[in-house]
């Protein structure tokens, strides 16, 4: 007996000091793996991100700072609500990655043994996200130093000889830093098209650059505008549609309209975007169909407070009025945008959030990829949303003022997008049934 426990201690003891003696984590061998998985797609050159982490010295001089972000978890940017849904495209660090990464910086940010890095990933070329197979040139915009650019649309050729199916689209700003969104609209091919001609509505604005609300007619949402395709906007770039076996059927001798939103920063730039895309190879099986459900806009009903941190705006509703599965919702708001929820509320009366976005961040409207969610006719969405007027919210330019709907971004919206997976021959104008709402949010 003695001697078994004589065993026991010498073999506890041995463990624990080979767990005081056990390496650091190095980069090569335990933070790379991390990187490539859930930060390289935007910490890479020609993406969105300041610095590249594609390598141990571009990585190496950011240490401490990717200790701080990832403990805080501000990084990777994630606003969805973990109680609620299940999305493919999540990127949250669980807690030993953090630890990895944290105990790695603490050690000195060690490089390690090369032989023990992963190989690292083949990324798509010019800072896409896709490899698309056709490139779509959009034109060049000059954006002013000073002064409002007022939403513009452009029409180019699409290039469509022949009815092809898409499977994936990307639109890639020429310059981030003055794009405060774009989206792309198929539109069939007419003899009286003018290409590469800007237009646009002037405004009536205040000396503030808001736009007067007595000069604004009652606009209600349309809500099954499925003309607008995609949009970019800062943390959203690409959607692909290749994991649902699904695709976009664009007929032959369409052309695309470029929907630009740009905001000065100081400085002349010219925009260059372009629009990838992929096409399928064979017919796919389902159609995938994009919507924004924006709330009612009229300046009587939307209008927030100066100095109110949570204020509710008018819901969006709309009813599905086909057998379809939900694969993707965003959410889009302006500066004072604070949180956004989707709600489902089922034939037989039972609901369910699906998507609860909190402390919504302008310069992250990220997509939210879902486990698909099949969701039978009759089956209605709610989507809610408020917003914080208030000085606490420090991207606020001016708490002291009303803020109505307006297309800038010191003044506001409330825009649900969501996308959703259905039958091959569906009539996409056809899926959903817009309701306009006065009433407020839960």
């Amino acid at each position: 007996m003695m001697i078994d426990l004589l065993v026991a201690i010498l073999m506890l003891g041995g463990a624990a000091m080979a767990a005081e003696t056990s390496p650091e984590p190095t980069f090569n061998k335990d933070v790379l793996p991390i990187l490539q998985k859930n930060c390289q797609t935007c910490h890479r050159p020609g993406q969105v991100a300041p610095m590249s982490f594609l390598d141990y010295k571009s990585a190496r001089p950011w240490a401490k700072a990717m200790k701080v972000a990832v403990t805080t978890r501000k990084m990777p940017p994630w606003f969805a609500d973990h109680r609620y849904g299940r999305f493919e495209n999540d990127r949250t660090l669980v807690q030993s990655d953090i630890d990895t990464i944290m105990k790695w910086a603490d050690a000195g940010a060690p490089e390690g043994d090369s032989k023990d890095a992963p190989p690292p990933i083949q990324w798509p070329v010019e800072g896409w996200q896709i490899q698309p197979d056709i490139i779509v040139d959009g034109p060049n915009f000059k954006v002013p130093a000073k002064g409002i650019v007022e939403w513009t649309n452009i029409v180019v050729p699409g290039g469509f000889t022949k009815d092809t199916w898409i499977t994936s689209m990307e639109l890639l700003p020429g310059d981030r830093s003055v794009t405060h969104h774009m989206c792309v609209a198929f539109i069939p091919h007419t003899s009286d098209v003018v290409y590469n001609v800007p237009t646009w509505t002037d405004k009536v604005r205040d000396a503030s650059g808001s736009e007067i609300p007595e000069s604004r007619k009652a606009i209600t949402p349309t809500g099954t505008n499925t003309a607008v395709q995609f949009c970019y906007v800062p943390g959203t770039q690409f959607e692909d549609y290749r994991p649902f076996g699904a695709g976009k059927l664009v007929p032959a001798g369409t052309d695309i309209q470029f929907r630009l939103h740009y905001t000065v920063t100081g400085k002349e730039v010219v925009d260059h975007p372009r629009l990838g895309f992929t096409i399928a190879k064979q017919t796919p099986e389902r159609h995938y169909a994009n919507f924004i459900i924006n709330s009612q806009q009229d300046p009587a009903v939307f209008a927030i407070p100066p100095n109110d941190p949570n204020w509710q705006s008018p819901i969006s509703e709309a009813t599905f009025e086909e057998d379809v599965d939900l694969v993707w919702a965003m959410a889009h708001m302006h500066f004072r945008g604070k949180d956004m929820t989707y709600q489902l509320t089922y034939p037989d009366g039972r609901t369910e959030t699906v998507l609860s976005i909190q402390n919504y961040d302008y310069n992250w409207q990220l997509g939210y990829r879902f486990e698909p969610i099949r969701i039978p006719k009759g089956t209605k969405l709610t989507v809610t949303a408020h917003y914080d007027n208030s000085a606490n919210n420090r991207a606020n330019p001016d708490p002291n003022r009303t803020v109505y709907w307006g297309d800038q971004a010191w003044e506001e919206m409330m825009s649900p997008f969501f996308a959703v997976i259905a039958r091959k021959n569906v009539d996409t104008k056809k899926i959903i049934k817009t309701a306009v709402s006065t009433r407020p949010g839960a």
